[in-house]
């Protein structure tokens, strides 16, 4: 499977959190952990389906601060998303377990925005990326 190939199919599964976490908020009681933890998983695949696009093995880690290092020595781009990527960081681990403080729907409309920041820079510089199934 060539690069291109393999980073649609990176974008294909984070497009498929952003969308599950979409959906999620019809719920009552809205998952706010759960919808936060979807948000850092889409922008986790984004970035390393970026890295594969440009031939790099993505590192098995789940801190997007050290993604987005990686990104950033291809593109200085990178940059307008550092925040958003230290934001959705912790929403990779710290949703899946009861823990304090407990996250509040301003946490979650932030993980999205984040969310949706990420996809929108990434696929505004690969727009070949795109997988038109989703």
């Amino acid at each position: 499977m060539g690069n291109l190939k393999q980073a649609q199919q990176w974008q294909r599964f984070a497009a498929m959190d952003l969308k599950s976490a979409e959906y999620l908020l019809s719920m009552h009681p809205v998952p706010v952990e759960v919808i936060c933890y979807h948000c850092q998983q889409a922008a986790e695949k984004y970035l390393k389906g970026y890295l594969v696009l440009n031939g790099m093995n993505p590192p098995k880690i789940h801190d997007l601060d050290e993604l987005c290092k990686h990104c950033l020595e291809l593109s200085n781009i990178f940059n307008n998303i550092a925040d958003q990527c230290s934001d959705l960081t912790a929403y990779g681990v710290q949703p899946r377990y009861p823990m304090e403080p407990m996250l509040e729907e301003q946490d979650m409309q932030q993980a999205l925005n984040s969310a949706k920041t990420v996809r929108d820079l990434i696929l505004k510089i690969a727009p070949e990326m795109a997988h038109q199934s989703i």
